[in-house]
C-alpha cells in the first residue's frame, strides 16, 4: 500500500512538472484512486493495508533483539513514529473510502499556523524543519550508500541489480523531497508565514519553480515511482 501511494504521488509530480496535475501528496493520490473505476475497492484495501502496516510498526517498536541496548531507543522512536504516520494515512484513506475529502496541504498549513501563534511556536516550527531536513539527509545517505540493502534479502542476478537501482533512486528522491519540506518549515519559522509550510504538495511544487525545476521534478517523480516499485520488492524480501 505504501508502494502504491508513492507511485501515485510520483505520477502526480510528473504531471505537475508538465503543467497539469492536482495535489502532489497523499490526499491527491487517494483522490485520484477514488475517481478511478473500482477505486472504492482499492481504497478500502489501502485502509486495511496501511492500518496493518501502522499496527505492525507500533508492535515492532516494542520488540528488539537482545544485546542491542544502545539501539533500542532509536529503534523504538523510529518504528513508533512510522506506525503513527501510517495510521494517520489509513485514517485519511478511510475518509476518501467513505466518500469524503480532505486536504493534506491545508491541514499541515493550519497546524503550522496554530504552532506559530503559540508561545515558542516559531522555535518549534524551526526545530520541526531541522528534524525533517535531518531525516531527508539520512534517507539521501541511505540511498547513496546502499544501506537499505540491510533491510531485505536482495534477490540474486539481474533482479538484485534492478532492486538496488530502484532503492537508490527511491531513497535519493525521498531525501530530496523531505529536505525541501524541512526547508519550507524553516522558511515559515523565519517569515512567520504558515502558508509556506504546506507539506509534500508544497515541496514538490516549490521544486517546480526552481531553475530547471520541471526537469528536477520529473526526476523526483520518477524516483518516487522507483521507491514505490522497490516497496513491492521489500514487501516480499524484507528481513523481519
Amino acid at each position: 500500500m505504501s508502494g502504491l501511494l508513492h507511485i501515485l504521488i510520483g505520477v502526480i509530480a510528473i504531471e505537475v512538472a508538465n503543467g497539469t496535475g492536482g495535489e502532489a501528496d497523499q490526499s491527491g493520490a487517494l483522490s485520484q484512486l477514488a475517481s478511478t473505476p473500482g477505486g472504492i475497492f482499492i481504497l478500502w484495501t489501502v485502509v486495511v493495508g496501511l492500518t496493518a502496516l501502522g499496527l505492525w510498526l507500533i508492535v515492532s517498536a516494542f520488540l528488539f533483539p537482545p544485546g542491542e541496548t544502545k539501539k533500542k531507543a532509536a529503534h523504538f522512536v523510529t518504528d513508533f513514529a512510522k506506525g503513527i504516520i501510517y495510521l494517520f494515512l489509513a485514517a485519511t484513506a478511510f475518509t476518501f473510502a467513505r466518500g469524503g475529502t480532505t486536504n493534506s496541504a491545508a491541514s499541515t498549513g493550519n497546524a503550522s499556523r496554530d504552532i506559530l501563534t503559540s508561545p515558542g511556536g516559531v522555535a518549534m516550527v524551526a526545530v520541526i524543519g531541522c528534524v525533517i531536513i535531518g531525516v531527508g539527509i539520512y534517507l539521501l545517505v541511505k540511498g547513496i550508500s546502499k544501506r537499505f540493502t540491510k533491510d531485505l534479502t536482495v534477490p540474486r542476478g539481474g533482479a538484485g541489480k534492478v532492486t538496488v537501482g530502484l532503492g537508490i533512486l527511491g531513497y535519493v528522491a525521498k531525501g530530496i523531497v523531505l529536505g525541501t519540506v524541512g526547508g519550507l518549515f524553516l522558511t515559515a519559522s523565519l517569515t512567520g508565514d504558515a502558508a509556506k509550510a504546506d507539506g509534500l504538495d508544497g515541496a514538490l511544487k516549490t521544486l517546480a519553480t526552481l531553475p530547471y525545476g520541471p526537469a528536477i521534478l520529473i526526476l523526483v517523480g520518477v524516483g518516487l515511482i522507483a521507491y514505490g516499485v522497490y516497496s513491492f520488492v521489500r514487501a516480499r524480501f524484507a528481513r523481519l
